[in-house]
């Protein structure tokens, strides 16, 4: 989606020039290290990389010695429509395989240009928020350099709070597809450097959110609610506002959620409150629930709180 992304540094009037330098080669040491790469891809695009039965995605696997893992249908990056590729590895098996992965689509395009003009096309890659700032380097020069070398445009997209919880950013690669491979193997190469971000590959789509899992057993009449246990946090801050925790079981964190965290954005606008979720695996203590906490005046919670409630009190009438 276009309108979530702004440029941190646009591509220079160099990137249409077809006399790039050659990649910078990752240290031996990085090369074999196990990393990953995560980007969007559409939901319909993502059938033709899956292919018939899973045919493509394992021919694809098969020949470069990368796993590719793909969010299901209804698992889209927060803000967009687009589902998750994540492709992990070997930095050299990575790059074969994002290569097979992106040269696929571009067929699926059909694009008809002029012989002498490759296609220019985007990808998006998911880069977390505390990564970012490598890839940027002082003063922005490690993603000028990064754009020098590749011939690529590369732009960050600046954090987006209106999604609680989300520390991802969209990074978007603009060129060819040579252009981009370079690009993407020069962001990887750094990325390896960065302890934290080799730490992120466990869960891949942790913020996609899980809609297929409720299971609800009638009460007489009545509804089953679940259990959400209510831990109070009423430390007076300087904006007067107060904090309490409720919990939400983690089956039905997607219903807060909403697609895309539209729900999580709505509630939070209309009650006025500040709502933050927990990561995954952070539960209320002896519990799988997750905690979420509401901040703001009494009323503001006490309305977010009813309508997060509502939220999950709907699932189980169905």
């Amino acid at each position: 989606m276009e309108s979530t992304e702004s440029s941190y540094v646009s591509s220079p009037e160099a990137a249409r020039k077809r006399s790039p330098p050659p990649p910078k080669s990752p240290t031996s040491e990085n090369a074999e290290k196990p990393t990953y790469v995560r980007f969007l891809v559409s939901n319909a695009a993502a059938g033709s990389v899956i292919g018939k039965g899973g045919s493509t995605i394992t021919e694809f696997q098969s020949k470069s010695g990368a796993r590719i893992q793909l969010s299901r249908s209804h698992e889209f990056f927060p803000g967009t429509s687009d589902r998750i590729i994540m492709v992990s590895g070997a930095i050299d098996d990575i790059l074969k395989a994002v290569e097979l992965i992106l040269a696929k689509l571009l067929d699926e395009l059909n694009i008809k240009d002029n012989d002498d003009a490759e296609p220019r096309t985007k990808v998006r890659l998911i880069v977390s928020n505390s990564s970012c700032g490598s890839i940027i380097g002082k003063g922005g020069a490690t993603i000028k350099s990064f754009i020098e070398g590749s011939q690529a445009g590369i732009k960050i997209s600046p954090q987006d709070n209106n999604f609680y919880g989300l520390n991802d950013r969209l990074v978007t690669v603009t060129g060819t597809l040579d252009e981009q491979l370079r690009a993407v193997d020069l962001i990887l190469s750094k990325l390896c450097e960065d302890s934290h971000y080799s730490q992120a590959m466990h869960a891949p789509f942790s913020y996609a959110a899980t809609y297929n899992s409720m299971s609800y057993a009638p009460n007489g009449a009545g509804v089953k609610l679940p259990n959400h246990k209510k831990s109070f946090d009423m430390s007076i801050q300087e904006d007067h506002s107060n904090s309490i925790t409720i919990g939400v079981s983690d089956e039905h964190i997607g219903l807060v959620l909403g697609r895309g965290g539209r729900n999580i954005m709505e509630i939070s606008q209309v009650s006025g409150a500040r709502i933050k979720i927990s990561d995954r695996g952070d539960f209320m203590s002896g519990t799988t629930d997750r905690k979420v906490t509401i901040t703001g005046s009494q009323r503001a919670i006490h309305q977010a709180e009813s309508m997060i409630l509502q939220k999950v009190a709907n699932a189980s009438e169905r």
